[in-house]
């Protein structure tokens, strides 16, 4: 089980570390945000979550639609333009969806999946689905006045949102303790009415013990939950981000906190042996090749076709 764990984690690095080569290189333009190190978060809270509930992510997403199921190879393809795409090559790095598979986006407005996320959860008591919604964000989407309207409107109409806070202490490049005065985001809930935990974000257990019943007690009626998952970023807020920001030292005591180099110690100390451990990286590496490089040869998106789907 650990074993399909840490295959789970290496499966987000692996395609993000290609999407950084394939940004350096040229394939894939425009802003990228990569989620290395915060890979838990994504594979604890999805493998809690039902097929038909609805996840909404930010722009740091890419990892949380691979946790959901969404296939590489589409995601690559829509990163690099091409009409194989989730969107067909129209939403890129930041703003893409893949509905079928319960991610229903990325959104590069900070923030914004809240409200997103309550009407989805409105609309699953209404339709008969009894879909629930989960929306991740930032430390510093905190900060939002649409966050804590979402939540406030969550907690008055006992709505099934899960609202889970990746807190990387970074608010893009500013750090959390320099833009609150309390750093415990879970109070912000518990002030609305909401059962909150804080856990760390590392920690697949942890993760996973407290979307469960977040889940549980959304899908019972019970209303929203808010969950304030400790990780950590150990790249910058964008490729080419100088990280000019981060203290001496500090990068160092994150790549040993974060969540792989957690789980393979884990795994070794538990009597492992070394070369299934390897394996899993691997095969992860393996796979995003594939998928980088069958993407790679698909057709780009025709220009022409850039107005198709709008309306107004």
């Amino acid at each position: 089980m650990k074993l399909d764990d840490l295959l789970a984690l290496w499966r987000i690095r692996a395609l993000e570390e290609k999407i950084r080569d394939l940004r350096l290189e040229g394939p894939i333009v425009g802003s990228v945000h990569l989620s290395n190190g915060q890979e838990s978060v994504a594979v604890g809270a999805c493998s809690q979550l039902r097929p038909h509930d609805a996840v909404y992510a930010t722009y740091r997403g890419h990892g949380w639609a691979v946790a959901r199921g969404v296939p590489p190879r589409e995601i690559f393809a829509e990163l690099m333009g091409r009409v194989t795409g989730v969107n067909a090559g129209r939403g890129g790095s930041a703003h893409f969806s893949a509905p079928q598979h319960g991610f229903h986006g990325e959104n590069s407005i900070v923030g914004a999946g809240a409200p997103i996320a309550v009407g989805a959860a409105l609309a699953g008591r209404h339709d008969g689905t009894g879909r629930i919604a989960l929306t991740v964000f930032g430390d510093g989407a905190m900060n939002q006045g649409a966050v804590t309207e979402a939540m406030n409107f969550a907690a008055a109409f006992s709505l099934g949102v899960v609202f889970v806070c990746e807190n990387n202490r970074y608010s893009e490049l500013t750090p959390i303790d320099a833009m609150v005065a309390q750093p415990d985001l879970s109070q912000r809930a518990t002030a609305l009415g909401i059962p909150a935990v804080r856990v760390d974000g590392n920690d697949l257990a942890q993760v996973r013990t407290a979307t469960r019943l977040a889940v549980e007690s959304a899908v019972a009626g019970r209303g929203p939950s808010f969950i304030e998952a400790h990780t950590q970023r150990i790249v910058g807020h964008y490729i080419g981000d100088a990280e000019q920001y981060r203290p001496a030292g500090e990068l160092d005591r994150d790549l040993r906190l974060e969540p792989i180099a957690r789980l393979t110690r884990e795994l070794l100390a538990e009597g492992v042996a070394a070369e299934a451990v390897a394996r899993c990286e691997e095969r992860a590496r393996s796979e995003m090749d594939a998928a980088a490089a069958a993407a790679l040869a698909d057709p780009l998106t025709d220009p022409a076709t850039a107005k198709d789907h709008l309306y107004a």
